[in-house]
């Protein structure tokens, strides 16, 4: 299964980056599901969970407030006003 490139940074540092198979975020026109080969995209974060299934199988949670959510050539990057671990 291919994998995309994930990193979920905030204003001041990187909150968290590696391999995922499914990314799930709140953006302003609602929970996007992104999966490998997902079409180029650009969204505002609507703020709440980021969901990243890693490619080991666990789920990162992060809280992201802010900010946008870049696609494109199945690298995923979630640049917050504001973004921590949840748990």
């Amino acid at each position: 299964m291919a994998a995309l490139s994930v990193v979920v940074v905030s204003a001041d540092r990187e909150v968290w980056s590696g391999e995922a198979t499914r990314v799930v975020a709140r953006t302003t026109e609602g929970e996007i599901g992104i999966l490998a080969g997902h079409e180029p995209l650009l969204g505002l974060v609507a703020g709440g969970e980021v969901r990243i299934l890693t490619t080991e199988g666990s789920t990162v949670r992060a809280q992201a407030d802010g900010g946008f959510l870049s696609v494109a050539n199945d690298r995923v990057s979630v640049v917050a006003d504001a973004a921590s671990i949840v748990g």
